[in-house]
């Protein structure tokens, strides 16, 4: 594990079941390998650089740092894009960013966009779900508005927590060309994010989709961050069974029953649309 006093722990819960971080060796070769992943992609599709949308969030936080060290400031257009629904202090921690970094951005409202569709489809502006994901698509929309008009890669910033449990919009936030941190857990997004000197409250910051006001990730899927990781690890991508995952992680069998019914539930969302098949 990288060396890591307690007032930079990146722990969200103190000690959590299982330490997933990496070794400083480790996180080296990580930041190269997305480095030069973004820098390929970039390469391999004929494009000027790439957009990604700016939430204030830890992830397209990472992402934005790993996207300007492969493609430079000039390489990465940044877009806010606030709703009534999100916190300002987070709107202002994306352009802290983007203004730390040196990047373009633009700050586009969405709430006249999203206004739009609830006011053709009154039935449903109620519904706090589908609302929400009006406005997630509305700003994928955006993103590849931009993109094709500059002639970019639209980055996404999803990481292996979220996209196993299925925790994203479908079309919407995981509508991208490619996901840098798509192979990490969200612990070693905490630690990368660390690592490439971002600041720590921005690291610790309570993780949110800013879908509805009060929003967070962990009331959501109904599981903390830490012990879903090592839940994951240990049974859903490793081999340990139920028994042997609650004695190794001190977490109970309906907290994994609970991770496996979002990774199963939600194995639509990482497919392609299904067709019948021919005779």
């Amino acid at each position: 594990m990288s060396e890591l006093d307690d007032e930079r722990s990146i722990f969200l819960q103190g000690e959590p079941p299982l330490d997933l971080t990496l070794s400083d060796a480790e996180l080296q070769r990580t930041r190269e390998r997305i480095t030069d992943f973004i820098a390929d992609t970039v390469e391999a599709a004929g494009a000027d650089g790439a957009v990604l949308g700016l939430s204030g969030g830890i992830d397209s936080t990472t992402t934005a740092y790993l996207a300007v060290e492969a493609l430079g400031t000039d390489g990465l257009h940044g877009l806010l894009m606030p709703s009534e629904v999100n916190d300002p202090e987070t709107m202002s921690d994306a352009e802290r960013v983007a203004e730390d970094l040196g990047i373009e951005y633009d700050v586009i409202e969405i709430q006249p966009i999203a206004e739009t569709f609830f006011d053709r489809y009154p039935e449903a502006a109620d519904d706090r779900m589908a609302a929400g994901n009006v406005y997630v698509r509305t700003r994928a929309v955006l993103n590849y508005f931009v993109a094709n008009h500059e002639n970019r890669i639209v980055l996404g910033t999803g990481n292996r927590s979220e996209a196993m449990t299925g925790y994203f919009t479908k079309y919407g936030d995981q509508a991208v060309d490619c996901n840098p941190i798509g192979n990490l857990y969200k612990m070693q997004v905490r630690q990368l994010a660390t690592h490439l000197g971002v600041p720590h409250d921005l690291v610790m910051q309570t993780p949110t989709a800013g879908m509805w006001v009060g929003q967070t990730d962990e009331e959501e899927m109904g599981v903390d961050y830490d012990t879903l990781d090592g839940i994951l690890a240990l049974h859903v991508d490793g081999p340990l069974s139920v028994a042997a995952t609650v004695r190794a992680l001190d977490v109970t069998a309906d907290q994994i029953h609970r991770v496996v019914e979002l990774v199963e539930g939600s194995e639509h969302k990482r497919s392609m649309p299904p067709a019948p098949s021919r005779e």
